[in-house]
């Protein structure tokens, strides 16, 4: 199996005035491709922290981060930049949509940033899409007129644009009823399987982890075994 990710000895403080607070402390975590990953525990366990160290948005106080064997901390910003636009794809509870762009704009948004592709190329790619995700109907419309499903569906569809190889999701059914979250749980499982890309997302929820290939528990920012258990 190939590893697209490695925690080696990673933990995270915080400083908090005159105190610090240790949000992650000596972590060991190995992922490889194509796995579907909850990492779970309580609000405060740490969960947040470890995805943001994963998606080079943080660094880590001790310890290295590895992106398929690149050692973040040896990367310039511009290089950190480039990863974090090439090989991850971000999914947020509270799906940080542009709220005047259209459904098509929105997933078109960071193939404008890469600026590759030609208009015809990435209309055909966000169309392909939005196809996948169910929103073919929902089209035109701009996000804020959306129900809260459907911009999630959106969010998804935005993360996979430019072909990720991991997908980072934030708590991605936090904001959504059981039944919707459902829906996006089960979206996100059969794009693992068809594209076989990399899904990490975090969650306190149990109807949620049940969906995981494997689960990291953590516990005030340490990993509790055994990190690969099923649900």
């Amino acid at each position: 199996m190939t590893a697209v990710v490695r925690l080696a000895q990673v933990s995270k403080i915080y400083p908090l005035g005159k105190t610090s607070v240790q949000a992650l402390t000596d972590v060991e975590l190995t992922i490889n491709e194509a796995e579907f990953t909850t990492i779970a525990g309580p609000s405060g366990c740490g969960k947040s922290t470890m995805l943001n160290l994963i998606g080079c948005m943080d660094a880590p106080s001790l310890g290295e981060v590895f992106i398929e064997d690149r050692p973040i901390s040896k990367l310039s910003d511009r290089d950190l930049t480039s990863l974090r636009l090439e090989k991850l794809g971000f999914i947020f509870q509270s799906f940080n949509l542009i709220p005047v762009l259209t459904v098509f704009q929105n997933i078109e948004f960071p193939l404008m940033i890469q600026g590759r592709l030609s208009a015809k190329e990435r209309a055909k790619k966000v169309d392909a899409l939005i196809n996948e995700v169910g929103l073919s109907a929902q089209k035109g419309q701009r996000s804020n007129e959306l129900s809260g499903g459907q911009r999630q569906r959106v969010a998804v569809a935005r993360a996979l644009v430019t072909n990720p190889r991991i997908v980072l999701a934030d708590e991605p059914t936090a904001n959504l009823d059981s039944a919707t979250g459902e829906r996006i749980i089960d979206l996100m499982k059969a794009i693992n399987k068809t594209h076989r890309t990399t899904f990490i997302f975090s969650t306190h929820d149990p109807q949620v982890m049940r969906h995981a290939s494997r689960i990291i528990r953590l516990k005030d920012g340490r990993i509790t075994p055994p990190a690969d258990a099923s649900p």
